[in-house]
C-alpha cells in the first residue's frame, strides 16, 4: 500500500478543568503517561479494519474512545475491548454497550478459542503487546497500529530482519500493510504510524521449535564476530549449509532473510 497521509477533522479535546503546573489538566497527564494517541480519522480506521479482516472473537488492546472498537463491531465480529484508563473504559461501555474490560491487556489470559487482536496500541508498550500475541496459543492474527519505525524493522522493510521476526518466522508472517500519518491522531504524535499485521501460518515451517530458537539466539549473539562464526561454534556443516542457503560467509546476521534461516535449520538441525 502506498504511503499516504490522511485528512482529519477539527477535533477538540480541550477540557475546562483545574489545570496543573505546566498548563496540563489531569486528563492531559493521563494521556501522556498512558501513551494515548486516539485515532480520529475515519479513513484510517477503515484501513485498519480492512487489513484486519475481523471475524469471530476479536480482542482490542487500548480501546480509548472507541473509534476502532465500534468499526470492528460493525463487521459482525465479537469484540472485547481492553482499556487501562477507567474513565475511558466506563464511558465507552456506557456509550456503545460493547464489552470493555478495565485493565492491562498484557495481564489478561488469552482465550482458549481462536481469536484475533486488532488495536491502535500504546507506543510505549508495543513490544510487550507483540510478545503477548506471539505467546498466545490460539491467536490467529494481530493487526496493530504501531510506530512506523517499529513496523518497518519488524517486517523487513529496510532489507534488515530483527531477531524477534526471525525467531517467530516458522509460525508467523509479518507484513507492513500501510502507513498512517501522524495527523490522523489526537493528540498528534511526533512520528507517523503504520499497520503491522502478524498472521499465524497454517503449518509451522520447522518441526523443532526450541532447537530453531536456540540456533537463532546463537546466530544473533555476535560470538565470533559473524553469523557464520557463531553457528560454527555448535553446528557441523556450516560451510555447506551457507552455500546451499545462498548466504555468503561474511553476511551480517541482520541481512539474512528469514526464509534463509529456515533453510539453515533444515540443513543444520536434522
Amino acid at each position: 500500500m502506498a504511503s499516504q497521509s490522511f485528512a482529519h477533522g477539527n477535533y477538540s479535546h480541550t477540557q475546562k478543568k483545574v489545570r496543573v503546573k505546566g498548563g496540563r489538566t489531569p486528563r492531559d497527564r493521563a494521556r501522556r503517561e498512558l501513551s494515548q494517541n486516539f485515532l480520529t480519522d475515519q479513513h484510517a480506521v477503515d484501513l485498519v479494519v480492512k487489513a484486519a479482516r475481523p471475524a469471530g472473537l476479536v480482542l482490542e488492546p487500548g480501546s480509548g474512545k472507541g473509534a476502532l472498537t465500534v468499526a470492528l463491531a460493525g463487521t459482525g465480529a465479537v469484540v472485547v475491548g481492553y482499556e487501562i484508563d477507567p474513565l475511558l473504559a466506563v464511558t465507552l461501555k456506557a456509550r456503545t454497550g460493547l464489552k470493555v474490560v478495565t485493565g492491562d491487556f498484557t495481564a489478561a489470559r488469552p482465550p482458549r478459542e481462536p481469536f484475533a487482536v486488532v488495536g491502535n496500541i500504546p507506543f510505549s508498550i508495543t513490544s510487550k503487546i507483540v510478545d503477548w500475541c506471539l505467546r498466545a496459543p490460539s491467536l490467529t492474527s494481530a493487526t496493530l497500529v504501531t510506530q512506523l519505525e517499529y513496523a518497518r524493522k519488524r517486517s523487513g522493510d529496510y532489507g534488515r530482519w530483527s531477531r524477534v521476526t526471525v525467531q517467530s518466522w516458522p509460525w508467523f508472517t509479518w507484513e507492513l500493510l500501510g502507513r498512517i500519518g501522524r495527523e490522523s491522531f489526537r493528540p498528534v504524535p511526533s512520528v507517523d504510524s503504520a499497520i503491522l499485521r502478524i498472521e499465524r501460518r497454517p503449518e509451522p515451517l520447522v518441526p523443532e521449535g526450541p532447537a530453531y530458537r536456540d540456533m537463532v539466539e546463537l546466530g544473533f549473539s555476535g560470538i565470533g564476530g559473524s553469523l557464520h562464526a557463531s553457528l560454527s561454534t555448535r553446528y557441523r556443516g556450516v560451510d555447506d549449509a551457507f552455500a546451499r542457503a545462498g548466504i555468503a560467509d561474511d553476511t551480517v546476521v541482520a541481512f539474512v532473510h528469514p526464509d534463509q534461516w529456515i533453510a539453515l535449520a533444515d540443513l543444520l538441525l536434522r
